[in-house]
């Protein structure tokens, strides 16, 4: 793994994604730069979003992490995990055996990166910028200790 990811910040963007996903319908980021101190997560949009819209996706963020879900991960082959996740971003060396790492109900997707063991230990997720430029959007998000 050439990257070296704060579990906290990486689990709170798998959170993120899937909320981006569920409100927009967006998929999850196509570009990520995840640090311990801010992070950012770019999508594709057709228009900016509303001062109001970030406010709701940090609030569902946040709701999601007070619910205090477990972080798991399973390991299936790469064909199974084809059927029923994007594993383009996976690196090429990955081998057959593809990690999806679950939180609660929430999430599930391949990854190789670490996690925290639950939501609640990742604190409280906060937006501090964004922007929008050629139908990208960016989120810069920061965490807070509880």
């Amino acid at each position: 793994m050439n990257k070296v990811y704060d579990p906290r910040m990486h689990s709170a963007e798998h959170i993120l994604n899937q909320t981006m996903d569920r409100m927009f319908g967006c998929g999850r980021c196509f570009s990520a730069h995840i640090e311990k101190k801010k992070s950012k997560c770019d999508y594709r949009l057709h228009r900016e979003l509303t001062a109001d819209e970030i406010q709701e996706v940090e609030t569902r963020v946040n709701a999601v992490i007070d619910r205090d879900l477990p972080i798991t991960e399973e390991y299936m082959g790469k064909q199974k995990a084809s059927e029923s996740y994007n594993i383009e971003r996976l690196p090429r060396d990955a081998g057959d055996a593809v990690r999806i790492v679950k939180i609660g109900d929430y999430d599930a997707c391949p990854c190789i990166g670490p996690h925290v063991e639950a939501t609640r230990t990742i604190g409280k997720f906060r937006i501090t910028a964004t922007s929008f430029k050629n139908q990208v959007f960016r989120i810069i998000f920061r965490l807070q200790n509880g």
